[in-house]
């Protein structure tokens, strides 16, 4: 009889675990707590560099996963669990439970609140925006400012909730910088005449085919990237926000007017991963995140052989780097279960 392996969390790390779980012969319980799979890219139009659709990517995994006949839970929250040597116990909160040989973490992240930075306006002012409303803007096929008309400028500012010690987020959410480069160029792609502007602290362009996007961005997409912070927002009377910032390769204040702010929010650790820390004795990083058992060999292990942490669950990740977490998790899990057979 196939080994069970509870997967905690139903986004692409997850997905690719119990894929990959399930062709190694293990039997996968996923367990996700929304209405469907795919996580916070169902929320997301395009992913960089390439441009792919989210939902293609999402149908492609959901497809295999029916097809290899993996057992799924939808709308299934954890209420605590259970290490017991070799078992893992895993409660619902409708009072269903779940045992199984190994165990998998993979509930990811949660966006920063953009309202906690006051100084911006979000939710006070109606063209102040999020990076992920900017989203479910383009999954639409438009951009518009409150009026309903398209925008005639477009200011971006970065890090707006990662590197940020006074609100307790002094980690870089890593994919903000190429998704602020991504979606400059795809507004001036619905919008060719629009002024647009990238306030930022530091550009990390540090993946395959990132660096190659943002010369893009400033060469062909003619997009102004601006060093520096913006201090304030506010609004005019004609509802277009007022931005008060410092050019600081200039050395000099800048004030500028826009019709729509679009604040590129950061990752926060998922509250959830306080119950995991405290029902299977996993430390937590300063940052809130799962810390796994070292950042090189065992960068997905825990103290417990059986017991494993995938994806944005351990930080800010790229969409390419949380399944290949989950490939390598797996093959551990599979040798773990294996290895009394590999014995005889």
């Amino acid at each position: 009889m196939a080994k069970r392996v509870i997967i905690i969390g139903g986004g692409v790390a997850g997905m690719q675990a119990a894929i990959t779980l399930k062709k190694l012969g293990c039997s996968p319980l996923l367990i996700e707590k929304s209405v469907e799979l795919g996580g916070k890219l169902n929320h997301w139009d395009r992913l960089f560099p390439s441009g792919m659709k989210a939902k293609e990517l999402i149908q492609n995994m959901v497809d295999e996963i029916a097809s290899l006949n993996i057992k799924i839970m939808l709308c299934s929250e954890i209420s605590e669990i259970r290490h017991e040597g070799e078992r893992v116990e895993v409660g619902l909160t409708d009072g269903n439970a779940f045992e199984g040989e190994a165990l998998v973490i993979a509930t990811g992240f949660e966006l920063f609140n953009a309202s906690v930075k006051e100084e911006y306006g979000y939710g006070i002012y109606e063209n102040v925006i999020t990076s992920a409303d900017l989203e479910a803007m383009f999954s639409e096929g438009t951009v518009s400012t409150s009026t309903g008309l398209p925008p005639r400028s477009v200011a971006f500012l970065h890090c707006v909730g990662s590197r940020d010690l006074q609100i307790g987020q002094p980690h870089c959410s890593k994919v903000c910088c190429i998704t602020g480069v991504k979606q400059a160029i795809e507004i001036r792609e619905l919008l060719p005449e629009c002024q647009i502007y990238n306030f930022y602290m530091d550009m990390r362009m540090f993946g395959s085919g990132y660096e190659e996007l943002y010369k893009k961005a400033q060469e062909t997409f003619r997009i102004n990237f601006i060093r520096g912070r913006i201090s304030e927002a506010s609004e005019t009377a004609d509802r277009q926000i007022r931005i008060k910032a410092e050019d600081t390769l200039l050395g000099r204040p800048l004030k500028l007017t826009v019709d729509l702010l679009v604040l590129m929010i950061g990752k926060r650790a998922a509250v959830c991963n306080k119950t995991f820390a405290d029902n299977l004795d996993i430390p937590l990083n300063e940052s809130g995140f799962l810390q796994a058992k070292d950042d090189f060999y065992n960068n997905t292990a825990t103290r417990h052989d059986n017991v494993f942490i995938i994806g944005t669950s351990l930080a800010p990740k790229t969409v390419g780097e949380a399944l290949n977490d989950a490939s390598m998790a797996s093959t551990r899990i599979y040798d773990y279960l294996t290895r009394n057979e590999r014995q005889l």
